[in-house]
């Protein structure tokens, strides 16, 4: 095992059955074909499972459109970046050489990603109590009120409001091909609502940024629409 993951599971906290998940959960697909992309998928829905969760707890005063603007506010790539390097993933993370040159232990996108892939791991290693633990842990020094619903909007949520305001599904976002190296992969996603019959695409250096640039494009043909 890594040196530094011992005291990983020191600092999440949670002590893992089986290690091998987080191995799995710290590595990039830049290192190995055996990677943490199916964890960062499991991870995401746990994810926005305990932050609302925790939201429903917290704010229980709140609508559900609040409840919503501060959920997507404590799931984006810059919180989640913040809470990786405090909990030290750059310390940990796995990268192949060429990502590791090009800065990729610094990367928000790469970082972000990894530390849902270690929820999901320690959702699968421990069940849904772990998982929830663990979030709890990470946003416990967070001030979590209704105000932050009104800082930084980036698409997804623009559209997720666009969408609740009208009282419409949520998009669907699905990764529709990649392209280049591992370490300079480019994704390609689909974002797609189907009562509108609307489907619009974006490209993105991760997926979750790839998700943000089909989000803005999907604004922008709603928009234009009037």
């Amino acid at each position: 095992m890594n040196a530094g993951l011992p005291a990983l599971q020191q600092r999440l906290p949670y002590q893992f059955v089986n290690p091998d998940l987080l191995i799995l959960a710290v590595t990039h697909r830049s290192f190995s074909s055996d990677h943490n992309e199916r964890l960062e998928f499991l991870g995401d829905s746990v994810l926005g499972l305990c932050v609302a969760d925790l939201l429903y707890e917290r704010l229980s005063a709140q609508p559900e459109g609040d409840l919503s603007r501060v959920r997507a506010n404590l799931v984006r790539q810059d919180t989640l970046h913040q809470l990786a390097v405090k909990l030290g993933l750059p310390d940990v993370i796995r990268l192949g050489e060429g990502e590791m040159r090009s800065g990729g232990k610094k990367r928000p996108s790469i970082l972000a990603d990894a530390l849902e892939a270690v929820l999901g791991a320690v959702y699968l290693d421990g069940g849904f109590a772990a998982a929830r633990n663990l979030v709890r842990s990470l946003y416990q020094g967070l001030a979590i009120n209704p105000a932050m619903d009104a800082i930084g909007k980036d698409p997804k949520t623009e559209l997720q409001e666009w969408l609740q305001g009208r009282r419409m599904k949520l998009p669907v976002y699905k990764v529709v091909g990649t392209l280049g190296a591992a370490h300079q992969q480019t994704f390609d996603v689909e974002c797609e609502i189907a009562e509108l019959q609307l489907l619009e695409r974006g490209i993105g250096g991760s997926r979750r940024s790839g998700e943000q640039a089909a989000a803005a494009a999907m604004l922008h043909t709603l928009k234009s629409r009037g």
